[in-house]
């Protein structure tokens, strides 16, 4: 598995997941950086396949990339913060998906208890 030397592809994620921070009119600064993570395989109970999971901790925030035997990607780092824009909503995290090249994403909104 070749991506575990694969730096272009960790901060390809990286800027992926600023990118969506970013996009609900937020900021963390230069969060999360690829070689803050520490990386470990780990098997799937089920299939048995290896993955790759690199994460990021003890920090303010913590997350996790998860880099699949057939080159797709899911990674989700914490935001914390309030939403800018709707009111008695908070970023949790936000996370993206896919092929390295072709990354999706989306933020995970939490109401505000009232």
């Amino acid at each position: 598995m070749g991506i575990a030397a694969d730096r272009d592809v960790g901060e390809a994620v990286c800027a992926a997941l600023r990118a969506q921070v970013r996009r609900v009119g937020l900021s963390i600064g230069d969060e999360p950086v690829w070689q803050a993570a520490t990386v470990d395989m780990t098997r799937d109970p089920y299939s048995q396949e290896s993955s790759l999971v690199a994460t990021w901790r003890g920090g303010a925030r913590f997350g996790t990339a998860t880099f699949f035997p057939d080159g797709r990607v899911f990674a989700e780092y914490q935001v914390l913060l309030p939403h800018p824009r709707r009111d008695g909503q908070f970023v949790e995290a936000v996370q993206v998906w896919g092929m390295p090249d072709a990354l999706c994403g989306d933020a995970v909104l939490v109401a505000l208890p009232e």
